[in-house]
């Protein structure tokens, strides 16, 4: 049997996608407050929160400090959080999440820059290299005449993931480093993220994550805000929490100070 055949006739699939969990960082457990303030803040939009998956964070955990997880995944269940992974901890603590059946998974990345010495200088890679160049050489009897300074490139413009369909419930668009355009309507139960901003001409309803991998000026436009859930940079804010004068409206949504604006777009 060939290996095509056997692939075709397996009776299952093994496929990457990307979803949207949260994350709860856990920095004491054993607070009396910990669960009454969590209960309190999901009674707030009690839809969103429901059979929602979590990934427990024990970065913040003091080293030494117990914890036991069977316990603590039984009162998240409670709420009607599902834990499924865990993020950081120690080896030990890994080891007794794998016990009761979490994954480990790992922190996600940030993006990498690369170190650049002229950084602020207002010069141009081209003229860094000719200027490191020239000091490689040695000196001349007479002073070289200085290179007309040439006007910095400006940036070139972020790509962008133009979809031209409406979005249908259950849906999930993901714009890998760059902008995601929508021209039409986005149904509830859709759901968009885009590691730079999002514009929606349309009514935009399901959830709209902009800024995904951390890009805090990222925002999110669209013609009428009736969103379930829209986020920047992992800030984000329910239906429940937005003002009745910005639905069903022109908005534009962004972060300022640490935190997540929503402003009506003048006409």
């Amino acid at each position: 049997m060939s290996t095509q055949v056997a692939y075709r006739d397996a009776p299952f699939q093994l496929r990457g996608s990307t979803f949207t969990m949260m994350v709860l960082k856990v920095s004491d457990p054993r607070n009396p407050n910990f669960f009454p303030v969590l209960s309190g803040k999901i009674a707030q939009a009690p839809n969103f929160f429901r059979h929602a998956p979590v990934v427990l964070d024990l970065d913040d955990l003091p080293a030494g400090v117990p914890f036991d997880f069977e316990s603590f995944i039984k009162l998240l269940r409670n709420l009607g959080l599902i834990a499924v992974g865990l993020q950081g901890g120690t080896k030990e603590q890994q080891d007794a999440a794998l016990a009761v059946g979490l994954a480990l998974l790992q922190a996600p990345r940030g993006k990498v820059e690369m170190f650049d010495p002229l950084a602020g200088t207002g010069r141009s890679p081209a003229q860094g290299l000719a200027n490191v160049q020239a000091q490689a050489q040695p000196p001349a009897h007479a002073p070289a005449p200085a290179a007309p300074v040439m006007p910095e490139p400006p940036p070139p413009p972020r790509a962008s993931m133009l979809v031209t369909e409406p979005i249908r419930s259950g849906r999930q668009i993901y714009a890998a480093g760059c902008d995601l355009i929508v021209v039409g309507p986005v149904s509830p139960g859709a759901e968009l993220l885009a590691d730079g901003s999002i514009h929606v001409y349309g009514t935009l309803r399901g959830r709209a994550l902009a800024g995904v991998s951390g890009d805090q000026n990222a925002r999110i436009f669209c013609q009428s805000l009736e969103a379930e859930l829209v986020s920047i940079a992992g800030l984000y804010r329910v239906s429940e929490d937005m003002d009745k004068d910005i639905r069903r409206r022109q908005v534009q949504i962004y972060l300022n100070n640490g935190f997540l604006h929503i402003d009506p777009v003048s006409a």
